[in-house]
Formats: C-alpha cells, sequence, structure tokens
C-alpha cells in the first residue's frame, strides 16, 4: 500500500530494501526505472530474473561489464539455484532465444543483447538437464524434420521454431534418459545417433543434412 502511494524512486527502493517486496508489488510507473530493478535484483528469484532480462536491459539497469550484469550471470549459471528453482532446459532456451533477438514478439520494446548474458545463459541451458529426472523406461523418440517444422514459433518466443525445439528435446532426451533411441521422419525414416555430449547446434546440423520430404506420422508408429 505504500509502495502505491511512493512519489520518487528513492521512495519504492527504500521499501523494496527495508521489506524484500517483490517486482509484482511495485507500481507498473517504477518499473521503467533501472535503480528500482538494481534494488529488486539481488532477491529477484530465478524464473523472474529470467523472465525481465530483456527489460532490465532494456532500461538500463545491466549494461556491459557492470556489477549488475556479472550477478546475473553468477546466478543463472549456478547449478545447485536451476535445481532449487526447479528450471526446465527449454524454459532457459526460450529465454535465451527471446534475449538474443533483441526485441520483443509483442509491443515494441528492444534491447541491446549484453554478450556475457547471452553466454550464461546458453551455459545455463546445459546445466539445467539435470532438472529432468529419467523415467527409467525405454524410449523412441521421434523427430519431424519435415520442412514446415522450420517455420511458426513455439509459445511466441522468437527464434524458437518447432524444429529448434524439438531438437532441444531430444537432446534433454538423450541426456536424461538411459535407454533411448533417437529417429528422424519425413517421407522416410533414418536413425539419428545424438550423443548427450552434443551441443544443441550439432543436433540441429545433423537434422538439417536429412531429407526434407513429406510428413508421414505412420512411420514412427
Amino acid at each position: 500500500e505504500r509502495a502505491k502511494l511512493a512519489t520518487s524512486e528513492q521512495d519504492v527502493i527504500d521499501l523494496i530494501e527495508q521489506y524484500n517486496l517483490p517486482w509484482e508489488a511495485i507500481p507498473t510507473q517504477w518499473l521503467a526505472a533501472a535503480r528500482v530493478w538494481k534494488a529488486l535484483l539481488p532477491k529477484l528469484p530465478l524464473t523472474a530474473l529470467l523472465r525481465n532480462l530483456a527489460r532490465m536491459t532494456a532500461n538500463g539497469a545491466l549494461t556491459e561489464m557492470s556489477s549488475e550484469s556479472a550477478e546475473v550471470v553468477r546466478r543463472i549459471t549456478d547449478e545447485k539455484a536451476l535445481r532449487k528453482a526447479r528450471i526446465h532446459p527449454i524454459a532457459v532456451l526460450a529465454a535465451l532465444k527471446t534475449y538474443s533477438a533483441g526485441k520483443g514478439a509483442r509491443g515494441d520494446l528492444k534491447w541491446q543483447p549484453i554478450q556475457a548474458i547471452v553466454d550464461g545463459l546458453d551455459k545455463a541451458f546445459y546445466l539445467s538437464f539435470g532438472n529432468v529426472k529419467s523415467t527409467g523406461k525405454r524410449i523412441v523418440l521421434a523427430l519431424d524434420v519435415s520442412g514446415s517444422m522450420t517455420s511458426g514459433t513455439v509459445a511466441g518466443v522468437p527464434g524458437l521454431t518447432p524444429r529448434v525445439a524439438s531438437a532441444a528435446m531430444a537432446l534433454i532426451t538423450a541426456a536424461t534418459e538411459p535407454k533411448h533411441q533417437v529417429v528422424a521422419f519425413s517421407n522416410q525414416m533414418v536413425p539419428v545417433n545424438i550423443s548427450p555430449r552434443q551441443r544443441l547446434d550439432d543436433v540441429l546440423k545433423n537434422t538439417d543434412n536429412i531429407p526434407f520430404g513429406g510428413t508421414d506420422c505412420a512411420l514412427p508408429m
């Protein structure tokens, strides 16, 4: 209630520091202020941090080589913190794709991505594999590699095409399920070798080398 009546950035910052107010409790007019986000950053939950990287970069709370950016990188690459927050690898990948794009899918928000944070998100993607529990079952994973998989987005995330998302899930499965086999299909079906030690870019190159065609969903069945 006091935050609603605040008349200056400093009043809001004092309330954040004194009462550990979460960012959801801050009136909208103060969420454009860099100093307010700098005050929120130390206690910002990891999920909220991932969701607000673009906003903090756009308003200047995060800048190249700043202590705040270094703190962000430290937190998003903390494997124990990722596990405690139960961050799924796809959530990290979505944050990486969105932040790297430099603009939102909706609205006119734009920002210049900070490379250290981009690299940190890339590392966090692989670190978060440990958050996915194995089912202990035998799994055959069939990837659609037809041409239609390269268009559109998953959940409106820029750059997260069905092709990228399915390759990421295949890599996660390979890393977490000891008994797995991966195949790819379009109008034919071929085996795909995916190692848990591979990077996502390598998996995408592997699937790109498979001839595209129509989509015959009966093949893996």
